[in-house]
């Protein structure tokens, strides 16, 4: 496949497909059967195009390249179920967390480390939760886990971890910093060796010193509400998240606030923008637009912001099995993924339970192709776009 060309993988982790799709006519060029991919944990992207996520019932990394004449590049043995993904800039060394998976509480603590330049893979028990995952590069590369309850920061070496004895055997942190119990959300800026946490105080900031982490100022939300996860924005060089506000009542969702939340890291700048009431999940970040999908017994929408933070808004037809008034946004009902690459002016959102995937450019907001896939996409899927060489590794957290 050209280079150049844009390519859409999408996930039905209960279906257990996978599917290729050319961008923008939305032609399926290749498909995996059996492979029930962790939403939570999302996809990597890896350098060169490539792509990498969980198979959560085979307990595999998979490492897809959509370019290639052969979709699976490569599979590893990983401990499920997957919670977080995260690798070092280079693309080459790998972390993936464990916690909830179909469980009400947190169990496991398995974490597993893998180098895939030279194919070894080590488990290790940490934390039982739902530990965050960044993995520092350089030299003696870094995993960090953010834990919560109590909250912190917690650095290992890769080196030490990937070196473990078999068993899975308990490891323990060389340092600590600190966190509020509430963490949830985690970006790392590789160039200035910065990580963030997201909490109910604001963006957690701190700056790699050799093997620990020294905290910097706190990044306030400027809001009364507070974001649950973060997106470095490689392109604009930002922070972005959705501030969600409001009763966090799940039978009171439809009263949410949103607002999206760009922090500029050059100038420290912060904007927001109201996109409106009701359930807005994860956001994507095209060339020259981040997108939103929101939900709402009202009615759907596709919202792009531009540069200056202006804001088009496009309705989505609804979906059968929607969220509605009285229940929550979470269990049972369908949902919307929205993905977008940094070097491209595509989006691309779904419409669960209809197996339809929506391709929209951001340019115009013209829909280009509207395919119908051969599974419902369940719970709305999860989606990743890519152009070969669009920087979106420069993001080295699973989305």
């Amino acid at each position: 496949m050209p280079a150049a060309t844009p390519v859409l993988l999408v996930s039905d982790h209960v279906a257990g497909a996978v599917y290729l799709l050319t961008v923008p006519d939305g032609a399926v060029a290749g498909r995996l059967t059996g492979r029930h991919l962790s939403e939570h944990a999302g996809f990597l992207a890896l350098p060169g195009g490539r792509v990498a996520c969980v198979d959560d019932r085979r307990g595999e990394l998979l490492v897809l390249d959509p370019f290639a004449e052969q979709l699976v590049e490569r599979t590893v043995p990983v401990a499920v179920p997957a919670e977080h993904l995260a690798c070092d800039p280079s693309g080459r060394r790998l972390a993936v967390t464990t916690g909830l998976g179909k469980n009400s509480e947190p169990w496991s603590d398995l974490l597993t480390v893998v180098d895939l330049a030279t194919g070894e893979a080590a488990r290790v028990r940490t934390r039982a939760g739902e530990p965050g995952v960044t993995v520092l590069g350089g030299g003696d590369p870094l995993v960090v886990l953010r834990h919560r309850e109590p909250g912190a920061l917690a650095v290992h070496r890769f080196a030490d971890l990937l070196g473990a004895p078999p068993g899975c055997p308990r490891v323990v942190p060389h340092a600590v910093l600190a966190l509020p119990d509430d963490g949830h959300g985690d970006a790392y800026v590789p160039g200035p060796e910065l990580v963030f946490a997201a909490t109910s105080e604001g963006v957690h900031r701190a700056r790699r010193t050799g093997d620990a982490l020294t905290a910097e100022a706190v990044v306030p939300w400027g809001s009364s509400a507070r974001g649950w996860y973060l997106r470095f924005d490689t392109r604009r060089q930002a922070l972005w998240t959705t501030l969600r506000g409001g009763d966090p009542d799940p039978l009171r969702w439809p009263e949410w606030s949103n607002q999206a939340w760009r922090h500029e890291l050059g100038t420290g700048r912060t904007l927001l923008t109201e996109l409106g009431p009701g359930l807005v999940f994860r956001l994507a970040l095209a060339r020259r637009h981040t997108a939103f999908s929101r939900i709402h017994p009202d009615g759907d929408e596709l919202i792009l912001l531009d540069a200056d933070g202006a804001a088009r808004r496009f309705t989505l037809p609804g979906m059968d099995g929607a969220p509605r008034r009285g229940g929550t946004p979470w269990e049972g009902v369908q949902r919307r993924a929205v993905a977008a690459s940094p070097g491209s002016d595509w989006i691309a959102v779904t419409r669960g339970g209809h197996g339809e995937v929506h391709i929209v450019d951001a340019e115009t907001g013209q829909e280009a192709a509207r395919p119908r896939l051969s599974t419902p996409l369940h719970h709305g899927g999860h989606l990743v776009l890519r152009v070969r060489n669009d920087g979106a590794d420069g993001d080295p957290v699973g989305r």
